[in-house]
């Protein structure tokens, strides 16, 4: 019904601009139409009565319709997603994708736990997913590699610290192979936890928080180009000093029994929500 609604209001509004005196081109109406098909997509399925209850309860932290919106993601892409973990964001992106588009999930062994577990449970719903290795070359990946230079949209969600708090840390071949996967002109979408700038850089190797400077460094150096930052996804109230690094926070509470209602009333971790391109030339 609230679909319905919008769609009813915004059909009403291109209708108006059509028959005003300052009519917009037809190439700007089709790109209003687009984004409107494509946003009303993502909200039917962020809504989709296959996702579980514990995961939508997490929406007024993650905000999946707004974010998917400001990383430009399309029903018809190409879309990969990197290590998904749990699915969390499978539980969307496969319904959304499955008639028009495609949906990698690209790991290897227990980071696509969730997507596989979703699959055999549910294979109507997520029987097209198609799984990728990343890093590719890794021991033990299972997968063939993302074909080069045929991605629309990359997305990785809270992972960039997995790639820099090893002893031998993998972030620069992380994104060089992000980069290698996309079209030119795609879009490489980062959600991450969030260090404040002036914070002492060792705390990236043991609190899962990551400084914005440092996932720039990681793109650029691999050759995207930030276009655009969102705070869809902060949260001033997490302090991040918490004795258990980001893991003190939901959904995890390792922060122990005598603080688990601080922790909860924090809500999830302030997060930084980056769109970079890949240049067209």
């Amino acid at each position: 019904m609230m679909i319905a609604r919008f769609l009813g209001s915004a059909a009403l509004g291109l209708g108006l601009l059509a028959a005003s005196a300052c009519a917009p081109s037809p190439r700007a109406v089709a790109a209003a139409e687009a984004e409107l098909y494509a946003d009303t997509s993502i909200a039917a399925a962020v809504g989709a009565p296959t996702r579980t209850e514990a995961n939508r309860a997490r929406d007024r932290w993650r905000h999946p319709r707004e974010t998917l919106g400001f990383f430009g993601v399309e029903p018809d892409d190409n879309v990969v997603e990197i290590w998904p973990g749990g699915g969390w964001y499978t539980e969307i992106l496969a319904p959304l994708l499955r008639e028009r588009g495609t949906y990698y999930a690209a790991g290897n062994g227990n980071v696509l736990g969730g997507p596989r577990a979703l699959r055999a449970k549910d294979p109507a719903t997520y029987g097209a997913v198609r799984y990728a290795a990343f890093p590719a070359g890794a021991a033990g990946a299972s997968e063939p590699p993302v074909p080069a230079g045929t991605a629309d949209v990359v997305l990785t969600f809270r992972n960039v610290h997995n790639w820099i708090m090893p002893a031998v840390p993998f972030g620069e071949e992380a994104f060089r192979q992000m980069f290698a996967m996309l079209k030119p002109g795609g879009t490489l979408g980062v959600v991450e936890h969030r260090l404040p700038e002036g914070a002492d850089p060792a705390l990236e190797k043991s609190t899962g928080y990551i400084k914005v400077s440092t996932v720039r460094r990681l793109a650029e150096g691999a050759g995207f180009r930030l276009v655009a930052e969102s705070e869809i996804n902060a949260n001033p109230a997490d302090t991040k000093d918490h004795p258990g690094g980001v893991w003190s926070l939901p959904p995890s509470l390792r922060g122990g029994a005598a603080d688990r209602e601080r922790f909860l009333a924090i809500g999830e971790s302030d997060r930084m929500t980056l769109r970079f391109v890949k240049p067209r030339a």
